[in-house]
């Protein structure tokens, strides 16, 4: 029996996708599957459905599916993350040999991937944790690969990673080595935070446009259409002008009939988390969370809105103006995705690359959008701290500014939520206020806790507390 190239284990739709990737660029690739759905066998399924007459070998034995591949075995587990993907490692561990590769691509804890390439090293495997983006379709087409984890594995796997990871206009393949322990997962869950930024932020236009412009479906699809054209150019702004336009047989627009309650999977929130860990203000993210979780309480907001009817008649907006302020919001949000990546690289000894990053997030990602290329650029210079001080920012913000701030004050008077794009606009205005008003936070610590502060009369890391007297 020929032996297989690498072998993949969860043959859900991303994993099965992701198989007849692999096998359609010329390898073969052996299937496994730790369950049986309802008495049916996936693996089954799946040989005699999607892989009938393709280079697949399907096994029902985890000893046999070892032993169908190449050395050093190449072994992609696309299970859920947690337990399983603990449990399954811990089974490939007693039948592999040293050398052998684990790979996790699904969406794993960045810290559970760091100990993992600890343990599996111990071992002598090794271990990759690599993010995935690119849904269903870039799974089978090509997706944004971000691997990281045992350095040793990258010279061997980079060749199939490359193969069928999505390519740009200049056939650059969007799959490099992002670094050591939890690295790629890490980048990979910044992604999802910035795409939950995206898409709130352009839920959010709809809103305004919707509301204070009263714009109909179709006419939504239309503006988003050509603001897809111009530097908005991204594919979250691209399928929602698809869905704006799509009806039922019946004529009627289908996004009217979805329940306005947004789900998630959890890596929303561990971008927040990681935020709160590292110091670092990801308020347009955060925000972002917050706005899902505000959307699931259908009951409690229906309650509200019967208490708190507003009487205000929505203020008309310019669809450029809500065009600008969306454009100046994204910025914001990849802005501080870069600064949370910047603030874990130092942490935790990465040395990322984040021209590269921004180079392997142009297609096939779900974030894949025109700008990445001045991201790219402006991290030609590794001592930049912040997105914000690079040119194109600079210009691009200061042009959008006006439009801005109107765009956020129309939709407050108007009692049209727009959480993100006024956290973002609160954030730029923090970020340039070379004076805070924190030392009123400071006084109020060392008054009541004796907490002390700096001052500015003095040089940094010199500690003072005052006497306050009696109130």
């Amino acid at each position: 029996m020929a032996l297989s190239d690498i072998g993949l284990i969860g043959l859900g739709v991303m994993g099965a996708n992701l198989a007849l990737n692999m096998e359609s660029r010329g390898y073969r690739v052996s299937v496994y599957n730790r369950k049986h759905s309802e008495g049916k066998s996936p693996v089954n399924e799946f040989m005699t459905h999607r892989a009938a007459g393709k280079n697949f070998y399907g096994t029902e034995d985890l000893k046999d599916f070892v032993k169908s591949l190449s050395r050093p075995r190449k072994v992609f587990l696309m299970v859920k993350a947690g337990e399983a993907v603990d449990s399954m490692v811990a089974q490939l561990m007693l039948l592999l040999d040293k050398g052998d590769i684990i790979i996790d691509g699904g969406n794993s804890d960045f810290r559970d991937t760091a100990r993992r390439v600890e343990d599996v090293e111990a071992a002598g495997l090794l271990f990759v944790g690599t993010g995935v983006s690119g849904g269903e379709e870039g799974a089978l087409k090509g997706p944004s690969i971000m691997p990281g984890g045992s350095a040793e594995a990258w010279p061997k796997i980079r060749e199939i990673f490359q193969a069928i990871a999505a390519k740009t206009d200049d056939g650059t393949p969007c799959c490099k080595w992002i670094g050591k322990g939890g690295a790629g997962h890490f980048v990979k869950m910044v992604h999802n935070g910035i795409e939950y930024g995206d898409m709130q932020l352009i839920a959010e236009s709809y809103g305004i446009l919707k509301n204070c412009n009263g714009l109909s479906n179709g006419e939504m699809a239309d503006v988003f259409a050509e603001w897809n054209r111009g530097e908005l150019d991204s594919y979250l702004i691209e399928i929602t002008a698809h869905i704006l336009k799509f009806k039922e047989k019946d004529g009627s627009y289908i996004v009217d009939k979805i329940l306005d309650s947004a789900g998630q999977k959890g890596t929303g929130k561990w971008t927040v988390e990681a935020a709160l860990n590292e110091g670092d203000p990801l308020t347009l993210i955060t925000e972002s969370v917050f706005a899902r979780f505000l959307s699931s309480l259908i009951e409690e907001r229906k309650k509200a809105s019967e208490i708190y009817a507003d009487p205000s008649k929505p203020k008309f907006e310019k669809v450029g103006d809500v065009r600008d302020a969306l454009f100046a919001s994204k910025l914001i949000s990849y802005a501080q995705g870069f600064s949370l990546m910047r603030r874990a690289s130092i942490q935790y000894g990465w040395d990322l690359d984040f021209a590269g990053i921004a180079k392997i997030w142009r297609a096939g990602c779900i974030i894949r959008s025109a700008f990445l290329d001045k991201i790219s650029e402006a991290y030609a210079d590794p001592k930049l701290e912040n997105l914000l001080f690079a040119d194109y920012f600079k210009e691009k913000i200061e042009k959008a500014l006006p439009a801005w701030r109107r765009v956020v004050s129309t939709s407050v008077l108007s009692g049209i939520p727009a959480p993100c794009m006024a956290s973002a606009i609160s954030y730029f205005d923090a970020m340039r206020a070379e004076r805070s008003t924190a030392n009123i936070i400071q006084a109020q610590r060392d008054l009541f806790g004796a907490h002390t502060f700096e001052r500015v009369d003095t040089p940094r890391g010199k500690f003072f507390h005052n006497d306050w007297g009696q109130i």
